[in-house]
C-alpha cells in the first residue's frame, strides 16, 4: 500500500481552499449583486417587488401578494391556509373536505350563488397561499356584492376587473384571463374615494 506525501495532501486542501472562496466570492456575492443590479435596471419595478400605490401615493403592498378582504365592500382572494400559507392537504383528508364544505357554504351565502356554481379557487389555497389572482367568472360573481356595499355601478364594478385582468404566463393555459384581486381592490379603493369626493 502506497502512503499519499504529506506535501501532496497539503497541495490538494490549498487548490480545494482556494477553488472553494474563489467560487463563493464569484457565486455568493458577484452573480447575486449582477442580478440585483441588472433586475434594478431593467426591470425596476419588478425588482422592488411589484409595490403598489394608491392614487395618494400611499404604499398598499405587492401586487404580487393577495390580501386577505377586510369587509364585504371588497372582492375577495382565493383563501389561505393560514396567515401566509398553503395547505398540504390530501383532498382525501376528512378535515380538509369539511373545510371546503364550509367554503362552498359561505361562498354561496355571501354571493347568492347555488353551492355548485362557486368557483373551485373559491374553496381551496393556491400552492403558495399568497396567489393574489382568481378567474374572471369568480370576480365578476362578486360584483353585485361589491355594488351593494359601495354604492358603485355593476359596470363600473365590471371595469375595474378589466383593467385587472392578467392573461396566463404560459401560452395557452387553461381557464382564460386570470383577475389579480389586489391591483382591483387597490383600484376600487381609488374608485370609492373618488366617488366620495365628488
Amino acid at each position: 500500500m502506497t502512503s499519499f506525501p504529506l506535501s501532496r495532501a497539503l497541495r490538494a486542501a490549498r487548490a480545494g481552499g482556494v477553488a472553494l472562496a474563489l467560487f463563493t466570492l464569484i457565486l455568493g456575492l458577484c452573480y447575486p449583486l449582477f442580478l440585483v443590479g441588472f433586475g434594478a435596471v431593467v426591470l425596476p419595478h419588478q425588482a422592488a417587488g411589484s409595490p403598489l400605490y394608491d392614487s395618494a401615493g400611499n404604499l398598499r403592498g405587492s401586487a404580487l401578494l393577495a390580501q386577505a378582504p377586510q369587509g364585504d365592500a371588497w372582492f375577495y382572494p382565493r383563501p389561505s391556509a393560514g396567515a401566509g400559507q398553503a395547505s398540504n392537504a390530501s383532498p382525501a383528508d376528512p378535515a380538509h373536505r369539511q373545510e371546503v364544505e364550509e367554503r362552498r357554504r359561505d361562498v354561496s351565502a355571501r354571493e347568492h350563488l347555488a353551492p355548485g356554481e362557486v368557483p373551485p379557487e373559491a374553496l381551496t389555497a393556491s400552492g403558495s397561499g399568497l396567489d393574489p389572482h382568481v378567474s374572471q367568472e369568480y370576480a365578476e360573481a362578486q360584483v353585485p356584492r361589491v355594488a351593494r356595499h359601495t354604492g358603485l355601478s355593476e359596470a363600473r364594478l365590471r371595469d375595474l376587473i378589466a383593467r385587472s385582468r392578467q392573461r396566463h404566463a404560459l401560452p395557452g393555459s387553461p381557464g382564460g384571463a386570470l383577475v389579480n384581486v389586489t391591483t382591483l381592490n387597490a383600484a376600487l379603493a381609488d374608485a370609492v374615494t373618488d366617488g366620495a369626493a365628488q
